[in-house]
């Protein structure tokens, strides 16, 4: 069950862990994409040293010269443990599961499950920007169905753009963000179970993208798409990638509701062949002995969250900030600052911050920003210091 988080695991805040110095050492996207003088507060990577016992996992296999393919269900059966003690669901069959590279490249493989060239593919904008990447990649036809003002579903809009999606009798299907990226929603039981309805009443199948569920802090809890009614039909993805830490270490798993097994099982061999050994092995680790890291990391993010809020009403109050109930990214309205569609673009110019433009998430994206929380306290101290002082 979703917990308030607190440190009592006797594990440190690990966003407190390390130095900027230390930081810039690192080679990932994160910290070459921009010059030295610029605050990266941008792509999905969190400033923490690993959970030991990752580290300890892949270094073992590594001094075993354990680096070959893929084999077995550790990582599904790691993963089905922790859905059941985390989220009450002991609905996550290991046999109804297969690995995949990532979660994106696993959305592309089920979606070719059960759409075809053309089709439309929904989405629920503004949204994670790299669905309308791929989605046209693959050549398929996306439609917007915008959230609601709440940043929450609307049914109204989807069921109208599911019947648009499905008018010229072709195949049609929802990829659904769960939580919700960029906004840190955590859609409710109810609201899950009506979207189910109004896939099943139009014949729209549902993958859902759910990599940040084990980032679900305060009262709020995750509620996996196939767990609701009529979600049996529903495919998804899951990952230990976001909440550790890990999108360098490439793993992900595909899995199927009940009355989607025969669509999982069309997915070819050879899809299974392009996760990393290790980065399974990591995952595993994580997901079975890395929890008492998660919930500090989770206690570290719900205090950032409050210092952003109080930090933004006394610098920069015309920026309207809703905390997010799940990710360690924060959806900033900057509209009324007066800086037009791309506020980023204002904000690494003359603050020397990096946010990512809320442009490329489509429908509610313009005049906004999305922060990476996942960082220490100092470092969004100095971000919202220089972003206040990019107005001057």
């Amino acid at each position: 069950m979703t917990r308030i988080p607190h440190e009592t695991s006797g594990e440190p805040n690990p966003l407190q862990l390390l130095t900027l110095d230390r930081l810039r050492r690192r080679t990932s996207m994160k910290w070459r994409t921009y010059p030295e003088d610029v605050l990266p507060l941008w792509v999905a990577e969190m400033d923490v040293p690993l959970a030991e016992p990752v580290v300890r996992a892949v270094t073992d296999a590594l001094e075993l010269g354990d680096t070959g393919y893929p084999a077995g269900t550790a990582y599904a059966q790691a993963l089905a443990a922790f859905a059941e003690k985390r989220w009450d669901w002991d609905g996550l069959a290991v046999e109804r599961t297969a690995i995949v590279p990532d979660v994106m490249l696993g959305v592309v493989e089920m979606l070719k499950l059960v759409t075809g060239y053309g089709d439309a593919v929904v989405v629920n904008s503004p949204v994670y920007p790299p669905f309308y990447h791929f989605l046209e990649h693959m050549d398929r036809r996306v439609v917007q169905a915008p959230l609601g003002a709440d940043g929450r579903i609307d049914p109204g809009v989807l069921e109208e753009t599911f019947r648009q999606a499905v008018a010229d009798g072709r195949r049609a299907a929802l990829l659904l963000c769960s939580p919700h990226n960029p906004t840190g929603t955590v859609h409710t039981a109810e609201e899950l179970s009506a979207v189910a309805a109004l896939a099943e009443r139009y014949g729209v199948r549902v993958v859902a993208d759910e990599i940040h569920a084990p980032l679900v802090v305060g009262d709020a809890r995750f509620v996996p798409y196939l767990s609701v009614p009529g979600g049996e039909r529903g495919l998804s993805l899951m990952s230990a990638s976001k909440a550790w830490n890990l999108a360098g270490l490439k793993a992900a798993l595909a899995v199927a509701g009940p009355d989607a097994a025969a669509d999982l099982a069309r997915m070819p061999e050879e899809v299974g062949h392009g996760p990393s050994h290790v980065g399974i092995i990591a995952h595993t680790a994580a997901l079975r002995d890395g929890v008492a890291w998660l919930d500090a990391l989770l206690a570290g993010l719900h205090t950032n969250r409050r210092l952003l809020a109080d930090l933004l009403a006394e610098h920069l109050p015309a920026i309207r900030y809703r905390p997010g109930d799940a990710t360690y990214l924060a959806w900033l309205d900057c509209r009324a600052l007066g800086l037009g569609d791309d506020p980023a673009d204002v904000f690494l110019r003359r603050g020397r911050v990096a946010l990512n433009s809320g442009i490329p998430f489509g429908t509610g994206g313009a005049g906004h920003v999305r922060l990476n929380l996942a960082t220490s306290r100092e470092v969004i101290t100095e971000a919202v210091r220089r972003m206040a002082a990019a107005l001057d």
